[in-house]
């Protein structure tokens, strides 16, 4: 019988729902925020959907994470009539998911019109920039995350607030934690390997019940797919298990920001080779790796929305919380937002600091490989890195990253190299999808503004 992995096809997804007899399967397509939205599709709809597509509403790349409108987008809203749009299935996605019985789960993609604002189409198309210049792009994303023992039930019971961790106190790579709570710990990793998006790496990190797992690499788009996916099925076992997993930039201002960290590296085509590797260069940095550097380091402050696409994680890009607040790049320093990594020719590769944990896994990397190409592209050199501390350290006014949301919307909307890269209807669809955050945040009264200005004001 045919695995799900095996499966490349559109003849192959066919054999496998036939040889396993299900009567229906799931899929699933990515929102603006990275949200998976899905839902069942009979065996004769599926079959159907395989050879011609199916239909979407287009709401989902209309709406927030609360399912509230967007009043200001121009792609769809009250003024389209909200229309179903064209979505296309991925066979060589197909997942079991584990706990469903074997039933089957494929990754979809809207298509034609709405394919421009798709943020898994966005990504293909910056690979596929890649690809025309001789490159494949590699990549692995690294997520940090805090586990609760609490239930969607609970947690909105007490409001969101004095919730109770998994585990207590900090305690970064205990060895007692893993071992206390190894059944878990084997949960995770299972699912990783049964999903295929295994983990490399996963331990504790410092703060009370925060975890940390290390994906393993993959082409771009695969190891987008493997990060998306691992946050969606996350939340999903923590739930199932009675506990609450939360990947926000920063929960807590007693407690360090979330990271989502993006290794980055490219090969030659042609020769297979590492792009970046070149030993007889200062720290193995090839010319092509210099000039991508520079591009990730010269478009942050412009592409910084596609990266931390929240309110809150702006909360996070504070001084000494491990995450950049300048456009600073270093050799094996994780002060500075862009960390170069010298290596061989298989390991030679950057780490793009900044990105946080909430990100879209599709435009975070997006915006990790495009903004490197376009350095490429125009032959950009990076700074001096830095050394020590960066943190401490004053930077050039143009390195400094927005500090709002609004801002950084602000910065995408005017990018003349966003709009190369990723397109006008995207920068547009997106900004304004931004911007509508940051308006819905200013609607609401804070805890901490009554408590400051209730009584005394």
């Amino acid at each position: 019988m045919l695995k799900p992995r095996e499966v490349k096809t559109v003849e192959d997804a066919k054999r496998i729902v036939e040889e396993r007899g299900l009567s229906h399967i799931k899929v699933g397509v990515f929102d603006n925020d990275g949200v998976m939205r899905g839902k069942y599709l009979s065996r004769s709809k599926f079959l159907s959907a395989l050879d011609s597509g199916f239909a979407f509403c287009d709401v989902v790349l209309g709406w927030d994470v609360k399912d509230q409108l967007y009043d200001n987008a121009s792609y769809t809203g009250w003024h389209t009539g909200y229309p179903d749009a064209p979505v296309r299935v991925l066979p060589h996605t197909c997942r079991e998911i584990p706990f469903e019985n074997g039933m089957l789960l494929f990754i979809c993609e809207f298509d034609q019109q709405a394919e421009a604002v798709c943020p898994r189409g966005t990504l293909r198309r910056v690979v596929k920039r890649c690809e025309e210049m001789g490159f494949d792009p590699f990549a692995a994303l690294e997520y940090e995350f805090f586990m609760f023992d609490e239930t969607p039930e609970s947690a909105r019971e007490k409001g969101f607030r004095n919730l109770k961790p998994f585990t207590p106190d900090w305690f970064g790579y205990s060895m007692i934690r893993n071992s206390v709570h190894a059944e878990l710990y084997h949960q995770i990793l299972e699912l990783g390997e049964q999903m295929d998006f295994p983990i490399e790496g996963l331990h504790t990190e410092t703060g009370p019940g925060v975890l940390e797992a290390a994906l393993a690499y993959d082409q771009a788009e695969d190891a987008a797919d493997k990060g998306a996916l691992f946050k969606t099925f996350m939340k999903v076992l923590a739930q199932r298990n009675g506990l609450m997993a939360t990947f926000m930039a920063k929960w807590s201002g007693k407690y360090p920001g979330q990271s989502g960290h993006i290794h980055v590296s490219l090969r030659e085509r042609e020769s297979g080779k590492s792009a970046f590797h070149d030993p007889s260069q200062p720290h193995n940095m090839s010319q092509v790796q210099r000039q991508f550097l520079a591009g990730q380091q010269r478009l942050m402050p412009e592409f910084l929305c596609m990266v931390a696409p929240t309110l809150n994680s702006y909360r996070r890009l504070i001084p000494g919380f491990w995450a950049p607040t300048d456009a600073t790049w270093g050799v094996e320093n994780r002060t500075a937002a862009l960390r170069v990594i010298p290596g061989s020719d298989k390991s030679q590769r950057q780490e793009y600091r900044l990105g946080a944990a909430d990100g879209n896994p599709f435009l975070a990397l997006s915006v990790a490989i495009g903004s490197g190409l376009y350095g490429v592209m125009q032959g950009w050199q990076p700074t001096d890195p830095v050394s020590g501390n960066a943190y401490a350290q004053k930077h050039p006014p143009e390195l400094a990253l927005p500090r709002t949301l609004w801002d950084a919307a602000q910065r995408l909307k005017a990018s003349q190299a966003a709009r190369e890269l990723f397109g006008d209807p995207f920068v547009e669809h997106y900004a304004a999808s931004r911007e509508w955050e940051e308006r819905e945040y200013r609607r609401h009264v804070s805890d901490w503004e009554l408590d400051r200005y209730f009584e005394i004001i």
